[in-house]
């Protein structure tokens, strides 16, 4: 069953055309800071933006500060939205369950191939961004990568930090898939899932900035979105990732319980 959800959602034009989409700003943003070489104050616009006119290696963690506040959620809200409440739209959710397969394996392989996709949209939107990077603003100084603290990197720890910006953006981002899957499994409606899923986030992003809410904050899922900054500083600064990890690691918990308890129970009367 994962195999079969795994090919169907490869194969789907829908999956390509939301990659396209999250490659296409990151390009744009190459292409005019290639062209102008004029790049935001340090400390201003999207993390990293303003040190990668100087070294471009550092564009695919500039990209992933483009497309993480708005559209690599509203992707996975979509996807996720759309895994349960889809089947149940098109009125294939009740051929799904004849088959010998159970609504847990069912969910499951739903989260599987959300997973997936976040996995190729990171990855696919580092990749592009790291040759555009490359290409089109330069490669790293020979005195090595300059750090958000003011020390150089090498190419080593350049590298191992990335991969770990990469793993906390991923986390992220399960966290939106688990409420998107919880909320597809709520309706019927595809899109009402998705933008139950996009309403906690505005909410989120809006409490954080209302001081009466401040009792919140520390729970609100888009707090710590940005916290793999913090991985390029030197020394690493690891309270915040670490909050940011515990928080979208009990959403997903949390939230994909919540899935598989109600759709457990649910009736399907498609």
């Amino acid at each position: 069953m994962i195999v079969v959800e795994l090919i169907k959602m490869i194969y789907r034009p829908r999956t390509w055309l939301i990659i396209g989409m999250l490659v296409a700003l990151p390009t744009l943003v190459a292409i005019l800071l290639a062209v102008t070489d004029l790049g935001p104050r340090p400390g201003t616009g999207p993390p990293f933006l303003s040190a990668v006119l100087s070294d471009g290696t550092l564009f695919p963690l500039a990209a992933l500060g483009v497309v993480l506040p708005l559209l690599l959620p509203i992707a996975v809200a979509v996807l996720g939205g759309d895994a349960i409440a889809g089947e149940s739209q098109t009125g294939t959710l009740r051929y799904l369950l004849v088959r010998p397969v159970g609504r847990t394996h069912l969910l499951l392989a739903k989260l599987v191939t959300i997973v997936v996709f976040v996995l190729l949209a990171v990855l696919i939107v580092t990749a592009v961004s790291y040759a555009e990077g490359r290409l089109l603003l330069g490669g790293a100084p020979a005195t090595g990568t300059v750090s958000l603290s003011g020390s150089t990197l090498t190419q080593q720890e350049l590298a191992w930090r990335s991969a770990m910006a990469l793993g906390y953006v991923i986390t992220c981002m399960l966290g939106v898939a688990a409420v998107a899957l919880f909320f597809s499994t709520l309706t019927r409606s595809a899109i009402g899932a998705a933008l139950g899923t996009i309403g906690v986030l505005v909410a989120s992003t809006v409490l954080l900035g209302l001081d009466a809410a401040g009792a919140l904050h520390p729970f609100l899922p888009t707090r710590h979105w940005l916290a793999f900054v913090d991985l390029f500083r030197d020394p690493i600064l690891w309270r915040d990732v670490i909050r940011g990890l515990a928080i979208q690691l009990g959403y997903l918990t949390v939230f994909t319980l919540a899935a598989w308890a109600n759709f457990g129970t649910k009736d399907i009367d498609d």
